[in-house]
């Protein structure tokens, strides 16, 4: 669809164009996706955690109809973690080994942003990659083998932190490495206090719904999406410093950074 001109601004975006971008750029799941704008990217990464309760959900669902068949936490854990990224087509987790390779490249930001565009992936994002699943399946593995309910809210918590990061290196400031490509298209496109007002009532409505595990959950669970968000924070800044912006391997490196810390944290004690 072809950018409105400046003499001729795109219309605002209804809560419904808004989930079908998100819905539409973030998973594989049908969406009807037809609008590609500014008001569009706004509305869509302001409702992105909508799409990680959509795949959180989707993921505890699976780790719990496996236990509920006599599989072990261990083969839950690894499920709940398939399902995300099978709804993604793995692009985090490509964005992520991508962002690796290109942080750990040492070359100036020109040669680190074509690295990053290559189809393999380098000795950093291997490793990055090996050490980051093996984390998110031990942490859902001791979740699950403490309690059902506790993995399958851990799992939740992981998708919902992990597009809430997203919703905040969408902010306004924050620039797009290339002119090109979906780090482009919503870059800096949502305003710094609706995103900062998602990700309050995100952590506050997880921490909700861990009260109903007990008060340790409720503080656990709230703590996991801060925790990510300030994870992801890290890294955006440390990517906005070394490659003059973001990109679409940025968005997918900040969201396994995010996921993987709230599986962490929803793991300790």
């Amino acid at each position: 669809m072809p950018e409105p001109s400046p003499a001729s601004p795109a219309p605002s975006a209804s809560p419904a164009d808004g989930l079908r971008f998100a819905f539409g750029t973030l998973t594989v799941l049908p969406a009807g996706l037809t609008r590609w704008d500014r008001p569009a990217a706004r509305t869509g990464m302001l409702c992105a955690p909508l799409v990680g309760l959509v795949v959180g959900v989707l993921a505890a669902a699976t780790g719990l109809a496996l236990l509920a068949l006599g599989a072990g936490a261990p083969l839950a854990a690894v499920a709940s973690v398939a399902v995300p990224a099978a709804l993604t087509r793995g692009l985090h987790l490509d964005g992520l080994a991508d962002t690796a390779d290109g942080l750990g490249s040492g070359r100036p930001a020109e040669d680190a942003l074509r690295i990053m565009k290559q189809s393999d992936v380098g000795p950093f994002g291997v490793l990055t990659l090996v050490l980051v699943l093996l984390a998110q399946v031990a942490a859902l593995a001791q979740a699950y083998g403490g309690s059902w309910a506790r993995g399958a809210l851990t799992a939740v918590v992981s998708a919902v932190a992990a597009r809430v990061a997203l919703t905040l290196a969408a902010r306004t400031g924050v620039p797009a490495a290339r002119p090109e490509g979906l780090g482009a298209a919503v870059a800096g496109a949502v305003p710094v206090r609706g995103a900062a007002a998602v990700a309050l009532l995100a952590a506050g409505l997880l921490a909700g719904a861990g009260a109903a595990l007990g008060a340790y959950d409720a503080v656990r669970a709230g703590l996991a999406v801060v925790a990510a968000a300030g994870a992801a924070e890290l890294l955006l800044r440390r990517c906005v410093r070394r490659f003059g912006g973001v990109t679409g391997d940025v968005f997918g490196g900040v969201a396994e950074t995010a996921a993987t810390t709230a599986l962490v944290v929803m793991s300790l004690g």
